[in-house]
């Protein structure tokens, strides 16, 4: 990794909020009410997630209030081509003046986003897919050149996860398959919406999620989990709180070579800081020749490494 990936990573660690404490957009809830059942029936038809439905919806015509969804009722953003024979109209996108298809009513604009799909050789491969893998189909979408946003796929999980637009993705199941997939979740809960994976320090980590325990996150990531409070520097019967970074792997003695040193800041500890940058507890103590009975105080200069 290059200094501005580490930058980038240490921001992320330093400035990350657990998105579930964020308020949710009025505007994003209203329009998952009004167009759910749309989605629901469109995969019901053509075996397309509604997750992935709904969040592209979003996303595209920025919860139905873009201008080309206001005027056009253009809900995906899916342009003219050679084969589109219906009303056109031009908006600025990756180039000036570029042809939007026009729709009479949303509903065809969602009946043709599934055409779309369905028609386009370059995302037939999507439809090999389990209909509950709404993280296959972003990334395939992103994959087929769907979109040329280069966050596209991950834009799609977060609105998925953060609105819980998964769940309506059973409905498109036999009854037989539900059963089966409600089987399945009751034993691994996970899989109904798995926790996305960061890397810092070289190592990958999960941030905590309200009623997550050591047992789920090793059960999701095939852990004893009597190894993660270890490599937490974590008591066994430690409770889980949202936002905790969690390592899947020892962490290392030291900080990665970007970050020498650490000014301590309000509200920070020796465990956050270890946690922050990937170092093992006892290490950030005996790097900076401190007892366990050190507690920093604001101004404090750590050493990292």
């Amino acid at each position: 990794m290059n200094k501005v990936q580490y930058l980038l990573i240490f921001l992320a660690l330093w400035l990350l909020q657990p998105l579930q404490a964020q308020r949710k957009n009025s505007a994003y809830q209203a329009y998952i009410k009004e167009y759910a059942d749309l989605a629901v029936e469109q995969m019901q038809r053509h075996k397309i997630p509604a997750s992935i439905t709904l969040a592209q919806g979003l996303l595209e015509s920025g919860a139905g209030r873009s201008s080309l969804a206001r005027k056009s009722n253009n809900h995906f953003g899916i342009k003219c081509h050679s084969d589109w024979s219906g009303k056109k109209t031009y908006h600025d996108d990756d180039a000036p003046r570029e042809c939007f298809r026009v729709y009479s009513s949303v509903k065809d604009s969602y009946d043709d986003h599934s055409q779309f799909l369905k028609r386009g050789a370059r995302y037939a491969f999507l439809f090999e897919l389990k209909i509950t893998d709404y993280k296959g189909w972003a990334r395939g979408l992103k994959k087929a050149g769907y979109a040329t946003d280069p966050s596209y796929a991950n834009r799609l999980i977060t609105i998925i996860e953060d609105y819980e637009l998964y769940k309506y993705d059973t409905n498109g199941m036999s009854k037989r398959e539900a059963r089966k997939w409600e089987k399945e979740l009751k034993k691994k809960p996970w899989l109904a919406n798995p926790h996305q994976v960061y890397i810092a320090n070289g190592l990958a980590y999960v941030v905590a999620r309200d009623g997550d325990t050591f047992q789920l996150l090793g059960g999701e990531f095939g852990i004893s989990w009597k190894k993660l409070p270890q490599y937490n520097d974590l008591h066994r019967d430690y409770t889980l709180e949202e936002g905790d970074i969690i390592y899947l792997k020892k962490k290392n003695k030291k900080a990665d070579k970007t970050y020498k040193t650490y000014v301590v800041r309000d509200g920070d500890s020796m465990h956050s800081i270890s946690q922050k940058f990937g170092i093992q507890l006892k290490n950030l103590y005996k790097m900076n020749r401190k007892d366990g009975e050190y507690v920093p105080e604001i101004g404090d200069e750590l050493r990292l490494r």
